[in-house]
Formats: structure tokens, C-alpha cells, sequence
């Protein structure tokens, strides 16, 4: 696709997002921020029962048209593929870099990504709250551990979890 066509089809995502809005059945949603210019996504993610795969995604947000077309790719890839929970937890930010189009998508690469991110900590807890459960823990439990977890990943640039929101839009 050429650069022309790539711009045309990201700023599409963007007034026309594929997959916006809350999925009422999720098994998990996750809010992601990016500091460092206020993009916030929350994925929502369905997965298949008694399977490793992804059966459903949608996403809510504010920001850039690059993070918000992002996200809008993302699900609608998703939503078309179905992937283990394996092959989203594998595909890179450099993948993701290559499907938005460097030449576009490298000059901002947390607003690119932030929505991959935001995914790939949403599959990670559906993973852990099915593990938890399996290990008898409540559902309290798992939202404390959640939060305990959030808190080490602080300071790292994009934030995923429990406080993205308010790390996105604190004023620098």
C-alpha cells in the first residue's frame, strides 16, 4: 500500500472506527494511557469459552488518530482472525509498526502501539484471572493482585492497567 493510501486508510479508522465501543460480556477490559501525549484505549476482550483464543474485541478512547486509528485496525484484525491467545501475546510492536506503515507510524511509536499493549495486558488477564480462579481465589483477590502488579510497571513509559487513564491526562 502506498503512503498516500496507508494515510487515507488510517484517518478512515479514525472517523470511522471498526469494534468502538464497550463489549458488554468481556472477560476482561483493560485501560492503557500514554503519557506522554494523553491517548487513552480501553480494550475489551471476549474470550472463546474453554479455549486459549480470542473470540471478541472492542475498544473505547481518546486521543491522536494515530492511536485511535490503531486500535480500530487492531480490533478489526482481531475480530477477523481470532488468534490464540499465544499469537497476540507474540506480535511484536514492530509488526504492529509494519501493519499502521513505518513511515507514518514510526515517528509517534507509543501512540502506534498503545493499543497492542492495552490488548496484550488484557489476554494476560483473562489468563491470570482463569488460573486464579482455577486456584480457588476470589474474585477481590485477583483485583487486588491486579493492582499490586499495576503498581511495579510504573514509570515505564505507557501505562497499562489500573491508574492509565489518570497517568495519561496528569499534566507534565
Amino acid at each position: 500500500m502506498d503512503q498516500e493510501t496507508r494515510v487515507a486508510w488510517l484517518v478512515d479508522h479514525y472517523q470511522r472506527p471498526r469494534h468502538r465501543g464497550r463489549l458488554r460480556d468481556a472477560d476482561a477490559h483493560v485501560p492503557g494511557g500514554n503519557p506522554g501525549c494523553g491517548d487513552i484505549i480501553t480494550m475489551y476482550v471476549k474470550a472463546q469459552p474453554g479455549e486459549d483464543r480470542v473470540a471478541e474485541v472492542s475498544f473505547e478512547g481518546v486521543g491522536c488518530t494515530l492511536s485511535q486509528a490503531a486500535a480500530s485496525i487492531l480490533a478489526e484484525r482481531i475480530n477477523q482472525d481470532h488468534p490464540t491467545f499465544a499469537e497476540v501475546l507474540d506480535f511484536s510492536y514492530e509488526d504492529m509498526l509494519d501493519l499502521l506503515g513505518r513511515g507514518i507510524a514510526a515517528s509517534r511509536p507509543q501512540c502506534a502501539t498503545l493499543a497492542l499493549g492495552t490488548l496484550k495486558g488484557a489476554v494476560k488477564t483473562v489468563e491470570m484471572n482463569r488460573k486464579l480462579r482455577a486456584a480457588g481465589h476470589t474474585d477481590a483477590e485477583i483485583a487486588d493482585l491486579r493492582r499490586a502488579v499495576a503498581a511495579q510497571g510504573q514509570g515505564t513509559g505507557l501505562v497499562i492497567g489500573e491508574g492509565a487513564e489518570r497517568a495519561a491526562t496528569a499534566p507534565r
